[in-house]
């Protein structure tokens, strides 16, 4: 096999390593297909809570990492916040639910 050949292989080898290493996770870093599953569910998890008729004029944001659920915002009752919670664990796809919402 020509040197130039093989040289050029194992620095194409080399490369692709490279560019696969750089799409993983990490513990602070999601792998693209992981960020394109949390956007899926974040969308759910709000069309659900609007879709609610208790909670559909409520000022509630939702936030999604590795499929955890962060609730957040405004609503008007402990009941609201509670039933924000139970319609977001229902949506496929979520591990858990933190409840950071503020009674106002």
């Amino acid at each position: 096999m020509n040197p130039y050949i093989r040289l050029l292989s194992v620095f194409l080898l080399a490369f692709s390593m490279i560019g696969l290493a750089a799409c993983t996770a990490t513990d602070t870093r999601q792998a693209p297909g992981e960020y394109i599953d949390d956007s899926v569910i974040t969308g759910k998890v709000k069309a659900a809570i609007f879709n609610d008729p208790d909670l559909k004029v409520m000022e509630i944001n939702v936030e999604t990492f590795r499929g955890e659920v962060q609730l957040s915002g405004f609503v008007s009752s402990r009941e609201a916040a509670d039933r924000a919670v139970v319609v977001a664990r229902e949506v496929g796809g979520v591990t858990s639910v933190k409840n950071d919402m503020q009674i106002k």
